[in-house]
């Protein structure tokens, strides 16, 4: 008898398994696009806005904090379109010295400065047929903006230290974590470049207003990295749960990527902790509070951020919260704002 207990408790423990296994599947094959994850109405607007953009030509803006998943987006907008067969060529504006990047996307002729021994192709010439995408934009030196406006408007180019035109149909995808708008204002970007980058503009969501995401995604990661440590049992405990939807995220997906990753390397039973994802539990720091203590704090937090936001006018910050106006106005006199207004 203890032999078939040990035998039923086994089945029952795999089955639980099988289980949740099948149930995540379902879930990302409903809710993923282009191995991106989210149920949320921000990432499924990103999702709308990939099907209908890609099968273009336009060039497109991605904007976005760091580790939102801006060059994921780039390659789902290269798979979906009629260049998919071709090259995805990425490049990250931020990491190459100054003085090289021009010869990293034009390419260079043999003897064109000290150390170019032989011809080079350059990031453009190779991504033709294809896509090519610029990461952090902004970092451009006015040089190279004014070589790849050119190559913009007339999709042929010289290399470094050459005399020769090269076509070049690739498609040119950029993005970055600052404002373009801000640099053409302060002299530092070309305005004509951003327009011309900047055909079709999608913002990526920050993963701190992505809401029931942020559990989706770590779940998917820590079945991912469980597999791949052997640990393919393991749970969020209720703590960890928690603190993964009060963080805050300044690093986005990236982040939360990386705190799963060292858990599932670090945890010892079968549950990862919100001290294994090195997180605090927030909730258990926070001063005792009655329930609509709590709610009125965070009523009256949200609507003193749009007012100062929308400085003050009441249409615009009702609009952004989601209420009519005779509620703000109730909202400002219930919570004693109304100065602050």
């Amino acid at each position: 008898m203890d032999e078939l207990g040990l035998v039923l408790q086994r089945c029952v423990y795999l089955a639980d398994l099988e289980q949740e296994y099948h149930a995540m599947q379902q879930w990302a094959r409903a809710d993923s696009f282009e191995d991106m994850l989210g149920v949320s109405p921000q990432m499924q607007a990103v999702f709308d806005f990939i099907r209908k953009v890609a099968p273009t030509r336009a060039p497109v803006l991605i904007l976005g904090e760091s580790g939102t998943g801006k060059e994921m987006v780039a390659q789902a907008l290269h798979r979906q379109s009629a260049q998919s067969a071709g090259p995805f060529v990425a490049i990250n504006c931020n990491t190459i010295p100054e003085n090289l990047l021009e010869s990293e996307l034009f390419g260079h002729e043999k003897g064109a400065f000290t150390g170019a021994h032989a011809q080079r192709k350059g990031h453009i010439e190779a991504a033709a047929g294809g896509t090519l995408f610029l990461d952090e934009i902004g970092e451009l030196p006015a040089q190279v903006q004014v070589k790849l406006l050119r190559f913009l408007q007339e999709k042929c180019f010289q290399r470094v230290g050459g005399r020769q035109e090269i076509q070049s149909d690739a498609r040119v995808l950029t993005a970055t974590n600052r404002s373009l708008q801000e640099s053409v204002a302060g002299g530092k970007f070309r305005e004509d470049l951003y327009f011309r980058l900047a055909v079709v503009v999608v913002k990526m969501p920050p993963l701190r207003e992505r809401g029931d995401d942020i559990v989706q995604v770590a779940k998917a990661f820590l079945q991912n990295y469980g597999v791949e440590h052997a640990k393919p049992a393991l749970t969020f405990a209720p703590d960890a749960l928690r603190t993964l939807m009060l963080h805050s995220w300044p690093g986005n997906v990236r982040e939360l990527q990386n705190r799963v990753r060292r858990a599932v390397i670090m945890v010892e039973g079968k549950r990862v902790t919100a001290r294994d994802l090195e997180l605090a539990d927030t909730l258990s720091t926070l001063p005792r509070q009655t329930l609509k203590e709590a709610r009125e704090s965070v009523e009256r937090e949200m609507v003193v951020d749009a007012l100062r936001r929308h400085r003050g006018k009441i249409a615009a910050a009702a609009r952004e919260l989601g209420i009519s106006r005779p509620t703000l106005y109730e909202l400002i006199e219930k919570l004693g704002i109304a100065s602050e207004a």
